[in-house]
């Protein structure tokens, strides 16, 4: 139960349906769909649309979308992989003849192809009931008429500013006298309108062919990209079969590799080895939490990859033989030394959207530019800013995550689901890059170990390993309760640069008919039900 003498949010509670997202008018315009007739699906579509534009450093359509759905709250999940590949000419011999040894943000080698409105109209042709130029609509008009800066949406902003300065029509669209809007500033994204316009009008091959592909294709080239009409025409995601796990009598399903999803499953089954004490937040939780995340990271580093190009061994992976070692491998008095090195990684930005209508379809989805506004890169002519989801590629021979001709990079986006008594329980995410595997443990433990409903289990306080490192960023009230204990322990303890993560989720209470629904302080969003 919620403390009403604290600062704070209250459950959403609704009957027929429910959004939950990290800005305002995307969680709206989500349930205004679901009030005209739209389902789940439609639902989440025209969300994340909006959320391209007034949230347009976290996501947009060029950047790539994951998704989760269950018809009437079946167990029979669904999983929809809208990743994008690397154009045809992204050889690892290309990479190595030029003295690229890294992948780096702000460069067209950063863009695979996007793959998010491929997935948006394929989903909506598969799953949805309304037109994709009425789901579309309502983006439309913000992007045309303009929207004013959330907080979190200007304080994004002024955390990039070299990068959207570099860009010219990065500067012009997002910036305001080359400095971050203030808040309540109205933003347009005139060029963005009529793209998503003629998407909705005409479908895919608006954006893969004609015009808009010309566009990004002859800018990416100008700066220097292997890119080519063919690489856009050929873009097609596919649906996946789900991977899952047991934790605490329930199913946790995920999407398979080349997400991180596995990982998060990984850290829940070592998390399951182990008999919490009752406080969240007690030293121990915290430990085991930290180091079996930085196990289960090694692993993701070592081996998730492009599954069409490579071996990922989910079965090893997600096997008790490997829970059962890795567990072992935890000393409540000292941090793990050495742990597999890999390079530090930041949180970076993301949407998440969950999505329940009265017909208890459900739909976990979530779409990403990567890093904050990704490359900072954008097509001039018809203002799709590009995301560098490339940079997590390496350029190694041999490695599964190598980068290579028509390869997706692995991801770290991943939307979650929970199975109980064979019905979905929850549609739920945890925004924040390569934090998001973590989240996924970290949220699901603080419900299923701690008895706390959502919106108290996202408002609790958070840490994050840097993989490969033993520093762990820490929210105040963390650094203050057991930074000290931590510190004792071998972990290097220092504040976030920025708020970890973002969270959303939705839960079905079968028995009663009712919904309830979460989302972050971290972020501008809100859940609303009606």
């Amino acid at each position: 139960m919620r403390n009403f003498e604290a600062p704070g949010r209250s459950l959403a509670v609704a009957r027929n349906g429910m959004a939950a997202t990290s800005h305002p008018a995307s969680t709206l315009v989500a349930v205004d769909i679901l009030r005209a007739g739209g389902n789940a699906m439609d639902a989440a579509i025209a969300a994340c649309a909006v959320q391209c534009v007034v949230e347009a450093g976290s996501t947009g359509i060029g950047g790539d979308c994951f998704m989760l759905s269950s018809r009437n709250g079946s167990s029979d999940i669904v999983a929809y992989n809208g990743s994008g590949k690397t154009p045809a000419a992204a050889t690892l011999d290309w990479y190595r003849n030029k003295g690229i040894t890294t992948i780096d943000r702000q460069t067209p080698h950063a863009v695979t192809v996007p793959g998010s409105v491929e997935a948006w109209c394929r989903l909506n042709k598969d799953h949805g009931r309304m037109p994709m130029a009425d789901i579309l609509a309502p983006a439309v008009e913000l992007a045309r008429g303009g929207y004013p800066i959330t907080p979190r949406v200007s304080s994004d902003i002024a955390n990039q500013l070299d990068l959207l300065k570099a860009d010219p029509s990065s500067r012009r669209t997002f910036l305001a006298g080359d400095q971050a809007p203030p808040i309540g500033h109205i933003q347009y994204q005139r060029e963005l309108a009529a793209t998503m316009e003629l998407i909705g009008r005409e479908g895919p091959d608006a954006f893969y062919r004609g015009d808009v592909a010309d566009d990004m294709v002859s800018y990416l080239q100008s700066i220097g990209g292997l890119h080519t009409k063919e690489d856009f025409a050929e873009a097609k995601g596919e649906y996946v079969t789900p991977i899952k796990t047991n934790f605490r009598g329930r199913t946790v399903y995920e999407c398979p590799p080349n997400g991180q999803g596995i990982i998060a499953l990984m850290i829940l089954n070592i998390l399951s080895r182990f008999k919490v004490k009752p406080d969240p937040l007690n030293v121990d939780n915290l430990h085991i939490e930290v180091e079996a995340t930085r196990l289960a990271y090694a692993a993701r580093d070592a081996f998730v990859a492009d599954m069409a190009k490579a071996h990922v061994p989910v079965d090893y992976l997600l096997s008790e033989k490997l829970a059962d070692e890795l567990a072992a491998k935890i000393d409540l008095s000292k941090a793990i030394q050495p742990m597999p090195a890999f390079d530090a990684a930041e949180h970076k930005d993301t949407v998440y959207i969950s999505v329940v209508d009265k017909d208890r379809n459900v739909v976990s989805f979530i779409n990403s530019l990567f890093h904050p506004y990704g490359t900072g890169l954008m097509a001039p002519k018809s203002g799709v800013l590009f995301h560098n989801r490339g940079i997590s590629f390496v350029v190694e021979e041999g490695h599964p995550n190598a980068v290579g001709p028509r390869k997706r990079p692995m991801h770290t986006i991943i939307p979650g689901m929970v199975v109980e008594g064979g019905k979905v329980c929850m549609s739920f995410g945890v925004m924040g890059g390569h934090y998001q595997s973590m989240g996924h443990a970290h949220f699901l433990s603080k419900v299923f170990d701690h008895g706390l409903d959502i919106q108290s289990a996202i408002d609790q306080p958070r840490l994050f390993p840097l993989p490969g490192t033993v520093n762990v960023e820490a929210e105040k009230i963390i650094r203050d309760a057991v930074g000290p204990e931590l510190t004792k322990r071998g972990f290097h303890v220092q504040p976030p640069r920025w708020p970890i993560g973002g969270a959303q989720a939705i839960w079905i209470d079968w028995d009663n008919g009712t919904l309830f629904g979460g989302s972050d302080h971290r972020k501008d969003g809100c859940a609303l039900g009606f």
